[in-house]
């Protein structure tokens, strides 16, 4: 026999259009853990620590973390306010197409989709980057092919864990929220409780450390100190990424109209938190933060090596290893779900065949296998931190245009709203999600992330040409497009 939630919640998907096909199992707080396994800040705030010591050292992690996470949350809290009101596994794709139309909706899907297949692949291969670093894993006389041939391994055994459904990736995200807050806390605890004459002022002092190190510099050598702490912000705007993947399960969760928008914001301030803690102890646990910012990518390795017994620091390197490969899991149930929802409504090559789900296990497994094979393609062409920074970029652009698009249609056409709500708080909150998305297009761009500019503006370009050639007339959207109905 159903629970009253579960008819809520088929009432709410029928009212918008779709008839039920994914398995309903997902808990509120399976929900809040599959977000809080994608931002993982044991796999981008760890991976990516580099980027935001390299820039202008202590000042931008002490300073640029909290900043940077205030703008997130502010872009979480609208995104959450649109996911009550239009719960499905479309997500941003959905709601761009309700409040602004098939067009505003179909490049929301495209750079949403591409945002989330390019972060799984940052994920893994950071998570390659970070073992190798650690352990010394032999990479044999090919590195390049070595790296290639395990990253495109881990995707597909991830893909593997994801054919068998809902259930199995519930378990392993609820898994990995309970590693991600046992891990961090306890590393932070350690690296505090082990450091000796912590010197606070790292928090707040603001060092050019561009150029560093000389064999491959995190920036390339400039004198504008302010600039470099924009460009440092990259840290934590690419590892609070992927909280879209509570809208995308929405059809997989109970109580969806307010477990998906808690699931959103509370995986964002948690995140947001225990990250600046546990960057900030990394950080005072530094004997000398030059030498740190000498070691590149492999500087928070050194840290714990050289900051905590090794009876303590090994065990916590596997749980990093272990998290960042669950984050990898759980990003992409995420891009399987997207793939899913926009081929439900036709937007893709191939739609009937990509929407396909396993009548077994409820899983859209189709969906699970191209997403994951479209992630390992990249690990070809791409270096990590440009990989992350497309990433980073494509989803933000993703996740701006529905929150745009409502700040418009508040209040006019879109008055039927769900029961989590900001109420007047929402149009000055989507102004600012708008101004710090722009910011992070401008910033994500830069070198030595160049590569960047030519693959986000061509697929602006490409979509712009598509679109006004041959999806407007073809695309139809979502079954409802009146956000009143």
């Amino acid at each position: 026999m159903q629970s009253p939630e579960h008819s809520d919640d088929e009432h709410q998907l029928r009212r918008l259009g779709y008839e039920p096909e994914l398995a309903r199992r997902m808990s509120g707080f399976s929900n809040f853990a599959i977000s809080l396994s994608i931002i993982c800040i044991l796999a981008g705030g760890i991976t990516s620590f580099h980027v935001g010591l390299g820039s202008a050292g202590g000042g931008s992690l002490g300073v640029g973390w909290p900043l940077a996470c205030l703008c997130s949350l502010a872009v979480a809290l609208t995104m959450a306010q649109i996911a009550s009101a239009f719960p499905t596994a479309g997500g941003l794709y959905h709601w761009g197409c309700m409040l602004g139309g098939r067009g505003l909706g179909w490049c929301t899907a495209w750079f949403n989709l591409a945002g989330l297949v390019t972060v799984l692949a940052a994920i893994n291969a950071g998570t390659y980057d970070f073992a190798t670093a650690t352990f010394g894993f032999p990479t044999g006389d090919d590195p390049a092919r070595t790296r290639m041939l395990v990253v495109v391994g881990m995707t597909l055994s991830q893909a593997l864990l994801n054919h068998y459904g809902i259930r199995w990736t519930t378990r392993l995200t609820d898994l990995s929220g309970w590693v991600i807050l046992g891990v961090s806390a306890v590393m932070t605890v350690a690296l505090l409780a082990n450091s000796q004459n912590l010197e606070w002022s790292r928090l707040w002092t603001f060092t050019n450390f561009s150029g560093l190190p000389d064999n491959a510099p995190v920036f390339p050598a400039q004198d504008n100190l302010l600039w470099l702490f924009c460009l440092g912000l990259l840290l934590p705007a690419y590892t609070i990424t992927g909280f879209d993947a509570s809208a995308h399960t929405s059809e997989e969760t109970v109580g969806a109209a307010r477990n998906v928008p808690r699931g959103i914001v509370r995986s964002v301030w948690v995140s947001a938190v225990m990250g600046w803690v546990m960057i900030a102890a990394l950080l005072l646990a530094m004997p000398d933060v030059l030498q740190g910012v000498e070691k590149g990518a492999g500087v928070v390795p050194w840290i714990l090596k050289g900051a905590l017994p090794s009876a303590l620091a090994w065990p916590l390197l596997v749980g990093i290893v272990l998290a960042q490969y669950l984050c990898g899991l759980a990003a992409l149930t995420s891009a399987s779900r997207m793939t899913f929802a926009f081929a439900r409504d036709g937007g893709l090559p191939g739609s009937a065949w990509l929407r396909r789900v396993n009548p077994r296990t409820g899983s859209p497994s189709t969906a699970v296998w191209n997403s994951a094979l479209g992630s390992a393609l990249l690990i070809v062409f791409l270096r990590y931190e440009t990989i992350a920074a497309i990433g980073t970029v494509f989803l933000y652009l993703s996740y701006v245009l529905p929150v745009a698009a409502g700040f418009v249609a508040h209040g006019k056409w879109w008055t039927r709203f769900g029961p989590w709500h900001l109420g007047r708080a929402y149009r000055p909150l989507a102004l600012v999600s708008v101004l710090f998305c722009l910011f992070l297009l401008v910033i994500g761009v830069q070198p030595p992330n160049q590569q960047a500019l030519p693959i986000v503006g061509g697929a602006a370009v490409v979509m712009v040409v598509v679109w006004f050639g041959v999806e407007r007339r073809r695309f139809r959207g979502p079954p409802r497009l009146h956000a009143g109905e």
